[in-house]
């Protein structure tokens, strides 16, 4: 009797060393993560975002659902904003103060600049107090905090899409022909997304440790908008002046809009050239700022 019992306790033990075996063999084979902390100014690792692309797409998916949550009149609000701000800046620019709109009829010139002007301030605003309303994951769980403000800026394009709706409407309203010029409207969206973004950076990471920022973004909103040939065309400007307005990317973005869709007789190109220099060196210099202080942020948000 004793044998047998030993012999059961030899093949149990036997099979659990296997099964421990099997385990060490497996766990030997997943990839390792060491998260430690940088120092000074570290790499972007870009490719983390690729290997946690299902983790954006629903951060994307959270942020327009929390948009659009408990709201009366729901995705109407992306028509809404930018519709009655041109009717107000047509009442007062338009009639009032007599503002030329380079013989495009106000209205349309106003609303195809209010358009990416709109994407751009909440994807500004809200990108910029992204980190601060997920803190509760940051402090829980590992994976690229540039995800989060990235997903911010995305998921406006809802909205964007939306009023560029009434836009193409508006179009068809007042007799504006659609040229081959339209297939350069995504590059003036991206130019749009990567101004955005690289101001959304820079401001989501200062807003961690400044917690004041957030009432700092709506004057620098109000100041941008009119900086932002909007309510006016930029050809009230000479040549080498327009150019340097290019520094203001939302310049760009905006003539490029109106030049592509409406077909304004403006030459973008060398405003063009500096709002996309610009806006690519905002984006770099964020990204490399929030990469610098990602290491604070789950110990002080």
């Amino acid at each position: 009797m004793p044998t047998v019992q030993t012999e059961t306790k030899f093949f149990q033990t036997t099979k659990l060393l296997k099964s421990n075996s099997a385990q060490n063999e497996a766990a030997a084979k997943l990839p390792v993560l060491r998260i430690q902390p940088s120092h000074g100014w570290v790499s972007l690792r870009l490719g983390e975002l690729w290997e946690y692309r299902e983790l954006l797409y629903f951060l994307v998916w959270r942020d327009i659902k929390i948009r659009y949550k408990q709201t009366f009149l729901g995705a109407a609000w992306a028509i809404i904003q930018p519709f009655f701000t041109m009717v107000v800046f047509s009442l007062f620019f338009g009639k009032l103060a007599g503002m030329p709109s380079d013989e495009i009829p106000y209205p349309i010139f106003c609303y195809a600049a209010l358009v990416p002007w709109t994407f751009f301030a909440n994807g500004l605003t809200q990108s910029s107090n992204s980190l601060v309303g997920s803190s509760n994951l940051l402090t829980k769980v590992y994976f690229p905090r540039l995800t989060i403000p990235i997903a911010t800026v995305f998921s406006g394009i809802v909205d964007f899409l939306l009023a560029f709706g009434i836009l193409l409407a508006m179009m068809v309203f007042y007799s504006v022909p659609i040229t081959l010029k339209l297939f350069w409207f995504p590059a003036f969206l991206l130019l749009a997304l990567v101004t955005s973004l690289g101001v959304g950076l820079w401001l989501s990471a200062l807003n961690v440790q400044y917690r004041d920022v957030r009432y700092v973004v709506p004057f620098i909103t109000q100041f941008w908008m009119l900086a932002t040939p909007i309510a006016y065309p930029t050809s009230l400007l000479s040549d080498p002046w327009k150019t340097i307005y290019g520094l203001n990317p939302m310049a760009g973005v905006v003539e490029g809009f109106r030049w592509a869709l409406l077909g304004s007789k403006i030459s973008v190109g060398p405003m063009l050239a500096v709002s996309s220099l610009a806006a690519l060196l905002i984006l770099i210099g964020g990204a490399f700022y929030f990469r610098k202080m990602e290491k604070t942020f789950a110990d002080i948000v």
